[in-house]
């Protein structure tokens, strides 16, 4: 698990690769991941966006904005937690995310909350040893 904490807002991410959901030999493989966002603060926040940036194995990157997760702006009083899965496809065997949320107080005060980075591997990446 790779966690990250922002102004007591921490966010843990647990990837995984889906064999049943990748083709190998066709260059395609797919990666679910889980993220658990939990407001340890004493502020009521609410997600408001994200922004990804995901790296294949050959350095490509791409950005992702858009509006709350997974269809959802969840409201976080102070304790509470919210948990999602999504998915990440990619042409090559590993690759990596990282990205950050864009937050938002009762008082209207938005920040950046840090998504910490993390690897997409899967089983057919090849290593090379010097």
């Amino acid at each position: 698990m790779y966690r990250a904490e922002t102004r007591g807002i921490r966010v843990t991410v647990e990837p995984r690769f889906l064999e049943e959901e990748s083709s190998p030999r066709e260059g395609r493989f797919f990666w679910a991941y889980t993220v658990e966002i939990v407001n340890l603060s004493a502020e009521t926040v609410q997600l408001k966006a994200r922004h990804w940036t995901i790296t294949d194995g050959e350095g490509r990157s791409q950005e992702v904005h858009g509006p709350g997760v997974v269809g959802e702006e969840p409201i976080l009083e102070p304790g509470e937690s919210f948990t999602y899965t999504s998915g990440c496809p990619l042409s090559t065997a590993h690759g990596t995310m990282m990205g950050s949320y864009d937050m938002i107080t009762q008082r209207g005060e938005r920040f950046p909350v840090d998504i910490p980075l993390f690897p997409l591997d899967s089983p057919y990446v090849r290593r090379v040893m010097h």
